[in-house]
């Protein structure tokens, strides 16, 4: 989402390829805003080599974010000193320049063990500086898990608006694929594919079972894409990355999260009030913080209350995480 933010704003190159095939094409200011903007994309995930403390991690930021400045704007001298806000505000008044942000994974730090709680406030007071009351700031969007509210107690971020797939109606269509365009890609697959062998009864049990604001049903688009890309169902978005969240949460096993989890891996919902938000598994307590980190992760799925394991996918990763904790 980020990238196709950032791809469709930014001014770099032309990207109408991309877009003219697509539904934004037919709104009437598509062309108005298409290519049109000076687009700061800053990807938080990246670490530098070796990277064992906050100052390492942010230097690496403002010095890259310093060097492309300077390519863009070669006619101001900009040094090591100059704080990047400093630096934008110039350029803002002296070239009548606004930027559009994009930062994706806002709250990967948060994760790292190095991080300490002085190193969080120092982080959130540079995007504080960066990006509060500046004018130079068209437009600001941030991915993350973690809302900012959950760790900006002040008022340092308050001028973001926050959209979850479990509280937001406006975009609640946004957060995966709907079954019409499921139906979409699925027929794509049949006429591209020479030997099918994904039906579409196969995508709607291993990859749907989320459930949005609205009420809509969503699938994983990452399995739903990869499964027609390959012409096979199977775990793809649970083998994507590190699963260790899941044992932990039933290592811990607070107030019979295991019997819960055990429940839903035989197909019964389990009542539970949801939080809007999730911190990291290590400060997780109660059952109710566990369930809720598990729904914003994508473990779980909420409706009504209840929660459940959304498809076949993580069906299976639930069952092997239960036999492998009941021989321990």
């Amino acid at each position: 989402m980020a990238n196709r933010i950032a791809a469709f704003f930014g001014r770099s190159r032309d990207t109408s390829e991309l877009f003219d095939q697509l539904k934004i094409a037919e709104d009437p200011q598509y062309h108005q805003h298409l290519n049109q903007y000076d687009v700061i994309f800053i990807s938080f995930h990246e670490l530098p080599q070796n990277c064992e403390s906050y100052a390492q991690y942010i230097a690496r930021i403002e010095r890259k974010f310093r060097k492309d400045l300077q390519q863009a704007y070669p006619n101001y001298e900009i040094s090591e000193e100059d704080a990047v806000w400093d630096v934008l505000s110039e350029i803002s008044e002296m070239e009548d320049a606004k930027f559009i942000f994009v930062l994706d994974e806002w709250d990967y730090i948060f994760h790292q063990k190095f991080i300490t709680e002085q190193d969080k406030e120092a982080y959130l007071g540079f995007l504080r500086n960066l990006l509060k009351d500046k004018p130079y700031v068209l437009l600001a969007y941030m991915t993350g898990i973690l809302p900012i509210a959950k760790y900006s107690s002040g008022s340092e971020l308050n001028m973001f608006t926050e959209f979850t797939m479990a509280g937001s109606w406006e975009f609640s269509d946004d957060f995966g694929f709907t079954e019409a365009e499921v139906d979409v890609l699925y027929e794509r697959y049949l006429q591209s594919c020479e030997n099918p062998m994904v039906s579409r009864d196969g995508l709607r049990e291993w990859y749907d079972g989320y459930h949005t604001a609205s009420g809509e049903r969503v699938y994983n688009p990452r399995s739903v894409v990869q499964a027609l890309s390959f012409n096979h169902l199977g775990s793809y978005w649970t083998s994507s990355g590190p699963y260790d969240e899941i044992s932990y949460y039933v290592e811990k096993n607070v107030a019979d999260v295991r019997e819960d989890l055990a429940l839903m891996v035989s197909g019964i919902p389990v009542m539970a009030k949801i939080q809007e938000y999730a911190a990291t598994s290590t400060t997780l307590e109660t059952k109710d913080e566990i369930f809720s980190a598990m729904v914003v992760y994508g473990f779980l799925s909420y409706d009504k209350g209840m929660v459940s394991i959304p498809n076949r996918e993580l069906m299976d990763k639930f069952a092997d995480v239960l036999r492998k904790e009941s021989k321990v």
